[in-house]
């Protein structure tokens, strides 16, 4: 299972629906839940993760990396069997330097910065296309 820390709200509505779509294809381990934090209580989470959780931090200065490459970087802790992790920042994003540290992939999406909201849409679909890609299923298209 992927577990998706994201600091602000529950998804409004819409994203919510939207987001829904994705994950309902969503199959182990690839499958997700999500969890809602204030923002400033994400290090505080997170602190609280297992040692051993592969932890993905969304921030816009990550690395940039194409579906194929991210679906790479999840294959080995999803095939041992180790709680991956991602952390969405709130509306403003930032992370303090020791989750920084902590994080085994920090993953930009895009020179573009997106409201947290869409990051939350985009992780969505995402890990249904590294499902796809990982199970040889024609969804992606190079």
């Amino acid at each position: 299972m992927i577990k998706v820390i994201a600091g602000g709200k529950k998804h409004p509505n819409w994203l919510a629906d939207t987001c829904a779509e994705y994950e309902k294809r969503l199959r182990k381990p690839f499958n997700m839940e999500w969890q809602f934090v204030d923002e400033d209580k994400l290090p505080e989470r997170v602190a609280k993760l297992d040692r051993d959780a592969f932890m993905i931090l969304m921030d816009e200065h990550g690395e940039m990396l194409g579906s194929p490459e991210f679906t790479q970087k999840l294959r080995a802790p999803l095939e041992n069997g180790r709680e991956v992790v991602v952390v969405i920042g709130g509306a403003y994003g930032h992370f303090p330097p020791e989750m920084i540290e902590r994080a085994n992939l920090v993953w930009g999406l895009s020179k573009l910065v997106f409201p947290h909201q869409i990051c939350r849409l985009i992780l969505s679909e995402q890990i249904y296309r590294a499902q796809e890609i990982y199970l040889g299923h024609q969804y992606h298209h190079e």
